[in-house]
This record gives structure tokens, C-alpha cells and sequence, in this order.
């Protein structure tokens, strides 16, 4: 059995076992919630999608799905997020969030005006705000 106490160094993820698939109550233990959180889980996260067994039509997790649910409850748990705001963390790759972010500029330095009637444009549109306020 493989416990919370018995994760990695970098608390990222338990040490997995090395195997194909895991049962649910496996899963259960290592992620470290009930298995009908995790059956909850499966229609919330379009991902997860769990192989069934043939013959009794049990769920068969694979590796990539266990990893899955442990980044779902470490979003969910630690870094309290929503249930809709967890599946657009990932739907949206995570790899957003780990960008840095680009140095702060003026717009005009962002921006500049080369094209000829740009900088008119913007002389109408600000005294028109001007005049709305």
C-alpha cells in the first residue's frame, strides 16, 4: 500500500508503481481520496478517461491517468481552485502559467505608430473619451 507519508522529495507525486494499470482502489490509495471522488472526477475532467476491463467492466487506470489525478487534487486541495476553473488549468495546457511573464512597457514603446493615420486616430478617440467624461 502506498501512503501520503511516502511521496517523493519533491512532493510532486507518490512514487508510482511500476505497472500498467492500477484498479480504482489502488488509485484511491495512492491519490489519497474515496473512490467515488474519483468516479465524480472522471465526469468532470474529460481527460480521464479510464480503460474498463473486458470481462467485469472494471476501471483500469493508467499511469498517465494516476498522474492526472494527482495533479487534479493537488489543484483542487493545495491550490484551491474550482472544479471549472481546475479543467481550464488544464485544458489550457498549464504551460501558460509557467511563461514569464514580459517586461512591462508603454503601450506606444508596445505599440508604436508607423502606420500613417495612426497617431490621428488616436488623438480623435482620446478627445472623445474627453468629451464622454
Amino acid at each position: 500500500m502506498v501512503t501520503m507519508a511516502e511521496q517523493a522529495p519533491d512532493n510532486k507525486s507518490p512514487d508510482l508503481p511500476d505497472k500498467l494499470y492500477f484498479k480504482i482502489g489502488e488509485v484511491s490509495r495512492i491519490v489519497g481520496v474515496p473512490q467515488y471522488v474519483l468516479r465524480y472526477w472522471e465526469t468532470e475532467f474529460p481527460r480521464l478517461a479510464p480503460v474498463k476491463s473486458s470481462g467485469r467492466g472494471h476501471r483500469l487506470y493508467r499511469r498517465k491517468d494516476v498522474e492526472l489525478l494527482l495533479e487534479v487534487k493537488r489543484l483542487l486541495y493545495e491550490k484551491r481552485f474550482t472544479i471549472e476553473g481546475a479543467r481550464n488549468y488544464l485544458k489550457s495546457g498549464s504551460k501558460t502559467s509557467e511563461r514569464k511573464a514580459a517586461p512591462k512597457g508603454k503601450q506606444a514603446d508596445l505599440f508604436p505608430s508607423t502606420q500613417p493615420g495612426l497617431e490621428e486616430i488616436r488623438k480623435e478617440l482620446t478627445a472623445l473619451v474627453k468629451l464622454l467624461k
